[in-house]
């Protein structure tokens, strides 16, 4: 039994559908866009410094708004990935083109409503979310707000496009034109900024303008035909229900659950806010270095979609096994050195950020008890339900990562912080307790068969 095993194993080996050549090739630019994307709201926070910090205050605040709507476009992008990268695994070339223009479509229209619901209820909004600020803050808010809700449709159409060249493999176009998107927005924010003197309009414009260029670029690559995944020759703009039915029932479970990952944050942020100048700052320093210590697990996290998708398109379990305990393998040394790193270099960012003694102590807590635990459990607590996502087995993962996020982080969290005392660092306890239950529930999923739903038809 045990040589049968073993000799299926060489099997899988001399048949599996990527070469490291292909993996690599698919999350070396996919990483380098990740970079790009975090640099483009870290140049905003960091150059609109010098229009004051009520003028920080309101981009950082709106960013949370526009993080959550991130967050929804790219779970619908995620449910088209998945959809056209199964269809690519059944060699079904004409229904991968629909697909595409299906997700297109879907993306735009869900995109424009939202944007119209945002001015809507801009007046109801900004207070209900931000309470009581400062006058000035509140101005810059409603300014930068106005200007940056005008970027939505153009950033679902190029996380759906970004989506579609992930699915094939082709990651180096995104990355090219995220890299693009900040070559305008740096030196515009620099421009307006510092030469038209025009405060916090002086980052939102820029961003706008870079979110406008990046989708038309992916539209007009998109276009080419002699992509294996594009757009239509004549755009399909009557939605196709199945279709769309079958991106919405990926999409919508995992926009449910982002979504909810990022109202948590909002409220443990304004929980975190009553706990006095030194926990904001050690959280807000801690959490910037930590969310680029994960730019390397986020970026196989999604290359897992690409691949699994395919694989479980082709219906062959055998390689869908193979690739998500090699991925997860690479997700694991990756996040080793970026977190081992992070370990070594805490005082020295400690210095950079100039922080007082008990400041520098608390952010050092809280960033070991990250760094670590990022180490041995964040691989199977978000890369690894990727995997099962691809699969199609999403109402599960939405189920377990929106109750213990709910049960561990936000409600264990406070119970932590405030009821026993441990302040900051009993947030940050919570948010591990959060990765161990999930981690649990998905290893039992994966072990139990369930989630092997099968290709769309």
């Amino acid at each position: 039994m045990a040589k049968e095993e073993k000799l299926n194993n060489k099997l899988l080996k001399s048949e599996r559908m990527f070469s490291n050549k292909f993996l690599l090739k698919l999350l070396m630019p996919l990483f380098v866009e990740q970079i790009f994307m975090f640099a483009i709201g870290v140049a905003d926070s960091i150059m609109v410094s010098v229009a004051g910090e009520s003028a920080v205050s309101a981009v950082s605040l709106v960013d949370q708004i526009m993080m959550l709507i991130i967050a929804t476009m790219a779970a619908l992008s995620t449910g088209g990935a998945v959809v056209i990268g199964q269809y690519l695994g059944q060699k079904k070339k004409k229904m991968t083109v629909r697909a595409a223009d299906q997700l297109m479509l879907a993306a735009l229209l869900l995109a424009l409503a939202i944007t119209a619901l945002l001015y809507i209820l801009k007046d109801i909004l900004l207070p209900l979310i931000f309470g009581n600020i400062e006058k000035e803050v509140m101005d810059y808010c409603n300014t930068y707000y106005m200007i940056t809700v005008a970027s939505v449709p153009f950033i679902a159409v190029y996380n759906a496009g970004s989506a579609m060249f992930r699915s094939v493999g082709n990651s180096k176009i995104s990355m090219i034109i995220c890299g693009g998107m900040n070559l305008i927005n740096i030196p515009g924010n620099y421009i307006l900024l510092h030469i038209v003197h025009m405060q916090v309009a002086g980052v939102a414009i820029p961003t706008l303008i870079a979110r406008v260029a990046a989708a038309i670029a992916v539209y007009v690559c998109l276009r080419n035909q002699a992509l294996e995944v594009h757009l239509s020759k004549k755009f399909v703009y009557i939605p196709n229900i199945r279709l769309i039915k079958q991106i919405l029932r990926i999409g919508i479970p995992n926009g449910v659950e982002n979504g909810m990952f990022q109202l948590g944050k909002l409220m443990l942020l304004s929980f975190i806010s009553s706990m006095g100048t030194a926990s904001i700052t050690a959280n807000a320093v801690s959490n910037t270095i930590a969310s680029i210590a994960i730019i390397p697990g986020m970026t196989i996290g999604l290359g897992v979609v690409a691949v699994i998708s395919r694989c479980v398109g082709a219906g062959d379990y055998r390689q869908v096994t193979y690739y998500i305990k090699k991925l997860i393998l690479w997700a694991y040394i990756v996040m080793g050195v970026t977190n081992g790193i992070g370990i070594l270099i805490i005082p020295f960012m400690m210095n950079v950020y100039g922080l007082s003694p008990e400041t520098a102590h608390l952010a050092t807590v809280v960033l070991l008890i990250n760094f670590i635990s990022s180490i041995a459990i964040w691989p199977i607590s978000f890369t690894f339900p990727n995997a099962l996502r691809a699969s199609g087995d999403v109402m599960y993962t939405m189920i377990v990562g929106v109750g213990s996020m709910w049960l561990f982080r936000i409600i264990g969290s406070i119970l932590l912080a405030k009821f026993m005392g441990l302040g900051l660092v009993g947030i940050w306890i919570g948010m591990v307790i959060d990765w161990i239950v999930r981690s649990i529930c998905f290893i039992i999923r994966y072990c139990s068969g369930k989630w092997k739903h099968g290709a769309i038809k």
